[in-house]
Order: C-alpha cells, then sequence, then structure tokens
C-alpha cells in the first residue's frame, strides 16, 4: 500500500502565527509547508524564525528556501493574494495567515490564483462557506468548501468553555472579555491612526476595544447566538491572554465547584484542545502551551443566585495547532473524496 503524501500547505504571512504554523508543521509527519508568501527579506524571515523555536538548528536559509530535516519552503516576496501563483506549489490548502485579508474578495483571488481552498486565520470580515473550531464542530466541514476561517484564538477559547459547560448547564446569557496581549497592529508610541484609543502606546497603556467573537458565536453554536457580548482590553505584554467569562445560568443552585468538576470532567473530552489547571498561574506561564483553552480553576466565582465567572488562559501557539488541524480535516474528507471516485 502506498504511503499517505503529506498535505502541501501554502501560508500567507510569516508574521507570528506564520511562523508558529512552519515550525508546527516541521515536527508533523502529515504537513509539509511548501510556500510562503510574505513581503519580508528571506534573510530576515529565517533570523525572526530562529529567535522564537527551541532549535533553530533545525532551520536554515538556502537562497530563496527555508529549509529542515523534513520540507524546503519557497520564499515569495509578495504583498497581496492577488500576487501569489499558488498554482506553481501544488497546495492542498493556503493558510492565510495575515489578518488582513478577510474579506470574501481576498479569499477569492487566493482560490483564483491556484488554491483549491483558504484558511483564515481571523474571523471572516463577510460571509465565507464555513467557520470550523476542532472540537466543536469539525463534523460540519464540507469536501466543496472552499472559504474556511478557524475562527481567532479568542473566540475559539470562548467557545470551548461555552460547549463544555453548555453539556451539564443551561446558560442564559453572559459576557466575555479577553484581557489580551497588544497585537502587531497596534503603535507602539502614540500616533494618529483610524481609533482614538488604538491611537495611543500599546506598550505604556490598557487600550479597551472591540471583540466580534460575538457577532460569529452562532455559527459555530446556534444556541448561543444573540446570548453573549463581547469585547477585549489589550495590555502591554508580548504573549498570553486571560479569558474573562460572566455567565448568568438558569438554575441558582450550581456553585463554583459544580463549574470546576464539569470542566474537570468534560477535558479529556477535548484532547490537545482544553485543558485544566489547578496552580495559581499567570500569563508568562501560558506561553508555548498548545492548548486553545487552559481552564483556571481558581478563577472561578459565584456571584449572587445566578451568576458565575470563570477564567481560562490561551496564547496563538494553540491557535496554530488549530489552523493545522482545520488544514488536516479538510485534507482527509478530499482523500476520502478521491477514493471514492
Amino acid at each position: 500500500m502506498a504511503l499517505q503524501q503529506p498535505l502541501r500547505v501554502g501560508i500567507m504571512g510569516f508574521g507570528q502565527i506564520g511562523r508558529q504554523l512552519y515550525e508546527l508543521a516541521s515536527r508533523s509527519d502529515d504537513i509539509e509547508v511548501v510556500a510562503i508568501a510574505d513581503i519580508g527579506q528571506p534573510d530576515i524571515l529565517h533570523y525572526l524564525l530562529c529567535s522564537e523555536v527551541r532549535e533553530p538548528e533545525r532551520h536554515r536559509l538556502d537562497g530563496n528556501f527555508l529549509v529542515n530535516p523534513r520540507f524546503r519552503a519557497r520564499l515569495m516576496r509578495t504583498d497581496t493574494p492577488a500576487e501569489m501563483p499558488w498554482d506553481i506549489f501544488a497546495v492542498d490548502i493556503v493558510i492565510d495567515a495575515t489578518g488582513k485579508f478577510r474579506q470574501r474578495q481576498f479569499m477569492e483571488e487566493h482560490l483564483a490564483n491556484g488554491a483549491p481552498r483558504v484558511l483564515l486565520r481571523t474571523l471572516p470580515a463577510d460571509h465565507i462557506d464555513r467557520i470550523i473550531m476542532p472540537g466543536i464542530n469539525g463534523q460540519a466541514a464540507q469536501r466543496d468548501d472552499r472559504m474556511v476561517s478557524a475562527g481567532s484564538a479568542t473566540t475559539t477559547a470562548l467557545c470551548l468553555l461555552l460547549h463544555a459547560l453548555s453539556r451539564d448547564f443551561e446558560i442564559e446569557c453572559g459576557s466575555m472579555t479577553t484581557i489580551h496581549s497588544y497585537t502587531s497592529d497596534q503603535v507602539l508610541q502614540d500616533y494618529a491612526g483610524s481609533d482614538f484609543r488604538r491611537s495611543r502606546s500599546a506598550a505604556e497603556n490598557i487600550i479597551p476595544n472591540s471583540h466580534e467573537a460575538a457577532d460569529w458565536l452562532g455559527h459555530v453554536l446556534p444556541a448561543f447566538a444573540g446570548k453573549i457580548i463581547t469585547a477585549a482590553l489589550n495590555v502591554p505584554i508580548h504573549e498570553g491572554c486571560l479569558l474573562d467569562v460572566n455567565l448568568v445560568l438558569a438554575d441558582s443552585a450550581v456553585t463554583a465547584g459544580d463549574i470546576n468538576e464539569a470542566m474537570r470532567r468534560h477535558a479529556p473530552s477535548y484532547p490537545g484542545i482544553v485543558a485544566v489547571v489547578e496552580d495559581p498561574i499567570v500569563s508568562s506561564d501560558v506561553i508555548g502551551n498548545p492548548h486553545s483553552l487552559l481552564f483556571d480553576c481558581k478563577g472561578t466565582i459565584k456571584a449572587g443566585a445566578h451568576t458565575v465567572k470563570a477564567l481560562g488562559w490561551y496564547e496563538t501557539l494553540g491557535h496554530a495547532g488549530r489552523l493545522l488541524d482545520v488544514a488536516r480535516i479538510y485534507g482527509a474528507l478530499d482523500r476520502q473524496g478521491e477514493v471514492a471516485q
């Protein structure tokens, strides 16, 4: 029997998540990154990659190729999806890790240039075929999906928390605030931008921000459509984020201990995706953790008869792992379709 061919992945955007995708793929046995589109110089991209990984000696630059013990990835200096010739690399899927090209028109440009399927690392800006979150609705993926999103790190963490707790408790409504590390689109010094608060220094301020998770929750968890409001506070740390969730429960008899016990019981049914921590951790303890949700038992508090506060930690590495999981889901669907023909 012939060995299964690795999934051929193209990456657009070699920022933090793009580099995490590449590093995770280099340690897998079923995914190869064959091309990377980014405006950066190859030697600088290689330098940034090596500054972050555990074993930088595994990665070398060979001309315009990033090389590791498993595969070679061609570096292409391109600025937009319309410029990237995915067809010459025979990719199975393109992961747009830029966070910028969220509109349908840009995804269509990827497709027009030879990408059979495009996966956003962010929430979309308008209608696409599907939002898929492993552990929640992976079974909803269809082989004819072409424009797909894996949500965002924050949205995934929230959806996992709601999905797990709703297995035991009726949740009437709630709110979520993510205490989020600053992002690459924020300024380090005060500088006039399109938004008043985001024009202030990310290195010196806690900056209130909006978050789109509430607008898309119903696409993943229909029972929560219109029931959860979401917001963000960007804070002056580089990595590590905290999910602060307040839930109104129908049953006043539910205790904080009941919530913790439910998460302990259900976490194993999300292997590699959800974990529970009993220690009094802080944000730096989460750096390098591959889970999409690390539930904090010490943070669970009950207020009044029906309201429970719950905390969960995460960082972008977990989201990079879920992006590759979504790619695997569609790769498996494609192979099944080929066998059936």
